[in-house]
């Protein structure tokens, strides 16, 4: 097994999103798998059915330390002045350089804050994304047995399970690239 790609631009789903497309050709497959008389016809994807058809198999803190570091505690300007440079005074500067002592700690931390948020979002998104493979790739398995076992089905029948099978495989080749799974 390979590596989660993590890089949004070599992803094929980069967002939750991005994965309706491929919940909504495992519902519909669901659907025609539920009822044998459902044709390409009935689908509402029947042009991207017909489509996939066609193309065939394989296609596709700085406040707080402001506020009360300074010998004069408050907002006034001797407040605000006198908490600068009590800050600066940790660096050997003044004024200004307490500007820089109690803006980093917002920065490291904002900083800190939007690497978290980002990695909880690529996990929620690797977690769909296996749980949408693992369920395409079941509905993909379903749609070949019913092909095998229904072969003398009418021709309609055939392009839409076709059609299906053909969108599954697509979505689950791409889904093993971004989830690192060995084709």
């Amino acid at each position: 097994m390979g590596e989660y790609v993590k890089s949004k631009k070599d992803m094929k789903f980069q967002s939750q999103e991005a994965l309706n497309a491929v919940q909504n050709v495992i519902a519909e497959a669901d659907r025609a798998l539920n009822d044998t008389s459902r044709t390409i016809k009935d689908s509402p994807l029947n042009e991207a059915l017909t489509g996939a058809v066609g193309a065939g198999v394989g296609a596709g803190v700085g406040f707080a330390g402001l506020y009360l570091g300074g010998s004069v505690v408050g907002l006034s300007a001797a407040g605000i002045t006198s908490g600068l440079a009590a800050a600066g005074a940790l660096i050997g500067g003044g004024m200004v350089a307490g500007i820089a002592v109690l803006a980093a700690p917002a920065v490291v931390l904002g900083g800190a804050g939007v690497g978290i948020a980002s990695h909880i979002k690529n996990k929620k998104l690797q977690n769909a994304k296996m749980l949408v493979y693992k369920n395409a790739l079941a509905k993909q398995t379903a749609i070949v047995k019913e092909l095998k076992d229904k072969s003398n089905a009418d021709k309609e029948r055939i392009e839409l399970l076709t059609g299906l099978n053909v969108l599954l495989q697509a979505a689950i080749k791409e889904l093993q690239h971004d989830l690192g799974i060995a084709a």
